[in-house]
């Protein structure tokens, strides 16, 4: 079983888009520089394959290209963790060990997209049984009432009690989600809490949180890291100006409060940033005249945050 030190499962992570070709292939030198942008940044750890990543709607022969691509270009300087989420023990072991194979750090479990009779019980025994049989550690998406398959607060305790689980990501966005974490924490220190609700950091952070794990963390990663410093620091008024700043600088990238041009958005910038090469995406989204002026008069007043 793979060791992942304490210190590198804390601070900013990246749920990281995935760069394609314009053939829906990965581009694998796009990879390259994405991993390169967020060790300059001072990123931790890499979150491959999850919702900005993709992974439901990518084919697992382009899944495992990502992965070894991103492996290959960490070389061991940042935790490289993938989304293995399916609807079934069995399917989500097939996918641990495939993801074990190609070199990953860590296997991440969100929520089944399909469950029949997903009651409290049988959704426990499926992440109970998926995190016994895994040969990686294992790291666990919490997506709160957001989910297709929600898992109770009772399943959590029991799921966050694993020897074998090492990371949460709370993107639940709920108050009483991220107690429950917090208790359960107490009871074993080493399990480390992110938030994922990135726009609502700070308050998590002085909750007691470890980190933050962000869909915008390519670009925003740098804030977010002077955020944590201020906010651990006790200078929440500096802190809760750095979140202002992430949240313009979102709803620039992402077409407005209503989130319009999300993915395509965000990989606008990259293509803007010299990143990727290609806009394209499973999801589609728009890219209004609107959003490419936001996304082009960011690129000029936050040229210090994005290229630190």
């Amino acid at each position: 079983m793979k060791k992942i030190s304490l210190e590198k499962l804390s601070g900013v992570w990246s749920a990281t888009p995935t760069p394609f070709t314009n053939r829906m292939s990965i581009d694998v030198e796009a990879v390259r520089r994405l991993v390169e942008h967020h060790v300059r940044i001072g990123v931790k750890g890499l979150f491959l394959c999850g919702t900005c990543g993709e992974g439901p709607w990518m084919p697992d022969r382009e899944r495992r290209a990502l992965v070894q691509a991103a492996v290959a270009a960490a070389r061991g300087r940042l935790v490289i963790a993938v989304q293995v989420t399916d609807n079934s023990a069995a399917r989500i072991l097939d996918n641990m060990r495939s993801v074990a194979e190609d070199g990953a750090d860590m296997a991440v479990i969100a929520p089944p997209f399909f469950l029949l009779n997903a009651t409290s019980e049988n959704v426990a025994a499926l992440y109970l049984e998926a995190i016994r049989g895994c040969p990686l550690p294992v790291g666990i998406y919490d997506r709160g009432l957001n989910a297709a398959v929600v898992v109770t607060n009772e399943a959590l305790r029991q799921i966050y009690a694993e020897p074998n689980v090492v990371l949460v990501k709370d993107s639940s966005a709920e108050p009483e989600r991220m107690k429950l974490a917090l208790r359960l924490r107490e009871a074993r220190p080493e399990l480390r809490l992110l938030n994922g609700n990135e726009f609502n950091c700070v308050e998590y952070i002085v909750a007691g949180y470890d980190g933050v794990l962000l869909g915008g963390g390519i670009f925003n990663g740098h804030i977010a890291g002077r955020l944590i410093e201020a906010a651990r620091a006790g200078r929440l008024a500096e802190a809760e100006r750095l979140q202002k700043h992430m949240n313009r600088l979102m709803w620039d990238v992402y077409g407005g409060k209503k989130i319009t041009c999300w993915l395509t958005g965000l990989k606008h910038l990259l293509v803007e940033m010299g990143l990727f090469r290609t806009t394209r995406n499973h999801l589609n989204y728009p890219l209004t005249s609107s959003c490419q002026r936001a996304i082009s008069e960011a690129l000029i007043r936050e040229k210090a945050s994005l290229f630190p």
